[in-house]
């Protein structure tokens, strides 16, 4: 299934309080249950001014479909071509 990286444009995001992200983690993970095992979230980089998610699902519909239920911003959403990491160089 293809992996998607979501980059979400949140004012202040790397001020939020450990409370607030866990809210938005519990909102983020009662939209996923509700929506069914085809999308799920893998995790999550918080910045100075985004949030940066991977996800994992169907297609790019369906990662826009959980933002809207949501009511997070999904400014771009990119699917994953590959991955490459140091072992690559090997």
């Amino acid at each position: 299934m293809p992996k998607y990286v979501i980059e979400r444009e949140i004012p202040g995001a790397g001020k939020l309080t450990a409370e607030q992200l866990k809210s938005i983690s519990q909102t983020s993970c009662g939209v996923l249950s509700n929506m069914g095992p085809q999308i799920q979230w893998v995790q999550s980089y918080v910045t100075g001014d985004k949030i940066y998610c991977v996800y994992i699902a169907p297609n790019e519909e369906t990662v826009r479909e959980h933002a809207q239920q949501g009511g997070f911003p999904a400014n771009s959403v990119s699917e994953v071509v590959t991955i490459i990491d140091p072992t690559t160089a090997e």
